[in-house]
């Protein structure tokens, strides 16, 4: 589906973005995603050095508030 987008209509698609979400909002979601990457890497190495380590990790996986269950 994609492989027949050249450089040419993918130039056109980012053009069409920033001017409907401007570049200050894409630069803010671009820093955005950097930092989750950026915490995501670090836990991940931080649960494999505890692994190594033989000490257990701690589930960081959380359950929905009462009021995130009233909304459903």
């Amino acid at each position: 589906m994609f492989g027949t987008l050249g450089p040419t209509e993918l130039l056109i698609i980012l053009a069409i973005v920033v001017v409907l979400f401007g570049a200050s909002r894409l630069a803010g979601l671009g820093g955005a995603l950097g930092r989750g990457i950026r915490e995501f890497r670090e836990e991940t190495r931080t649960a494999d050095e505890k692994k190594k380590d033989g000490t257990t990790v701690a589930s960081t996986t959380t359950t929905p508030t009462d009021e995130a269950r009233k909304d459903s």
